[in-house]
């Protein structure tokens, strides 16, 4: 396995190395290049000095030569100059790249931040695109959505597993616990049952409520019968039985009368009594106190129960078992929340342009912000470079073009030497 797994991590260095490995052999191929073509002309040179005498018109070629000789030389010792010192020699002015790394690192910094890192350009080229429709139509894609929510989801379990009880109980005790403190019990409810009672929404309640206790009166006769004759000693059995069984029978069928009619009296009273318990729960201060009093009792025994920690064992379980599950309820919540986020978003201009200049803004506060410092992370990483790895880099990468240079140099010096030649001619004659 260990064979493997080097095999695999040499295979993933080569193919990260290859694209360097091209370079240099292509700088390589052109360095030879070049030199060759100084070596040809220096062979050149050397012959129409040695012919020139039986053959005259070398002169010419000898022109080319040396002028061409002279051009290569000096365009090798240029381009060499720039990386490295030529032939290891201390010359002044040379391997001007290893030497001034530091002076370029921070000319490279403040290049970036004084012609890249302006906000006039960076906001100047993102306001003209709509950030906020393109993201949202990208969310819209419920398989995009799906993805991040993937995402999120699978960063829950470490998140929550970084949490321990001493966190949460900082969190309750910061956050949670003064707000409930606060929180007013009494008009709370009284509220939630002004809306469980507007529009008669309660009535269902009410009638669920009649059938439970006709249930609960016909399965307890007994008991009911019992009860009544140990509270009248005095009365012979089957009377109390003939009693208590036309109670109930009158119960039930006032309950069945109730049940039928929409309007009965009862109904009426019934209402009139939570109307009336409405008002006392938002407006007693005796339900206030009471309310306040049952808060804090749920706070104390919050606290004295570890709950802290079963409420976070709790979490913790069920989002792990929901996340394992082939159709987690948590990641479809998450992808639906983020696909009808989108959906919004991407059909109200509105929106996206607050959410286009809210980024822009962002964007200029960040940028004016850390400027500076991304300008000095730029130097501070080409200082902390290997002047020789940084040399060797750039050569790799300019180092062809530069020996096109080399090889320019030398057939426009030639050139030169030709035309120079040939004027000389002219005047001399």
């Amino acid at each position: 396995m260990s064979a493997v797994a080097d095999g695999d991590e040499g295979a993933r260095r080569a193919a990260a190395d290859a694209p360097e490995y091209l370079k240099t052999q292509r700088l390589k191929r052109m360095r030879r290049t070049a030199t060759c073509l100084l070596a040809v002309l220096i062979g050149l040179l050397l012959m129409s000095v040695v012919w020139q005498g039986e053959y005259p018109w070398l002169a010419w070629l000898r022109a080319f030569a040396e002028a061409g000789t002279v051009g290569a030389i000096a365009d090798w010792y240029a381009v060499v100059a720039l990386f490295r010192r030529p032939f290891g020699l201390p010359i002044p002015h040379t391997a001007i790249i290893p030497q001034n790394q530091q002076r370029i690192a921070e000319s490279l910094g403040n290049f970036v931040e004084e012609n890249f890192l302006t906000p006039e350009l960076i906001i100047g080229k993102l306001s003209g695109h709509n950030a906020a429709q393109a993201l949202a139509q990208w969310l819209a894609v419920p398989a995009n959505s799906r993805a991040i929510a993937d995402v999120v989801a699978d960063s829950l379990p470490g998140l929550l597993n970084g949490i321990d009880e001493a966190d949460v109980e900082r969190f309750f005790e910061r956050m949670v616990i003064p707000q409930l403190r606060a929180f007013d019990v009494s008009r709370a409810a009284g509220s939630v049952l002004k809306v469980l009672t507007d529009g008669g929404r309660h009535q269902p309640l009410l009638d669920h409520g009649l059938l439970a206790l006709e249930k609960w009166l016909t399965a307890n006769v007994d008991m009911i019968k019992a009860r009544f004759s140990a509270a009248s000693r005095y009365t012979p059995v089957p009377l109390d039985t003939y009693i208590v069984r036309k109670f109930v029978e009158g119960i039930i069928a006032l309950l069945h009368d109730v049940a039928a009619n929409p309007d009965h009296e009862l109904r009426h009273q019934f209402d009139d009594a939570v109307q009336d318990l409405i008002v006392q729960l938002q407006t007693s201060a005796v339900h206030r106190r009471v309310g306040k009093s049952l808060m804090r009792d749920c706070i104390r025994y919050f606290r004295n129960e570890d709950s802290y920690r079963v409420l976070l064992d709790y979490v913790c379980t069920r989002v792990s078992a929901d996340l394992a599950h082939e159709h987690s309820a948590l990641r479809g919540a998450l992808a639906g929340m983020l696909v009808s986020l989108a959906r919004g978003v991407g059909s109200d201009p509105a929106i996206q342009h607050k959410l286009n200049a809210w980024w822009l803004a962002l964007a200029h506060e960040l940028i004016v912000r850390y400027r500076r410092e991304l300008s000095a992370l730029i130097t501070d990483v080409v200082k902390s470079w290997n002047a020789d790895e940084v040399s060797g880099k750039i050569e790799a990468e300019i180092g062809r073009d530069l020996q096109y240079i080399r090889i320019n140099g030398t057939f426009v010096g030639g050139t030169v030497g030709v035309l120079l030649h040939a004027a000389a001619l002219v005047i001399t004659r």
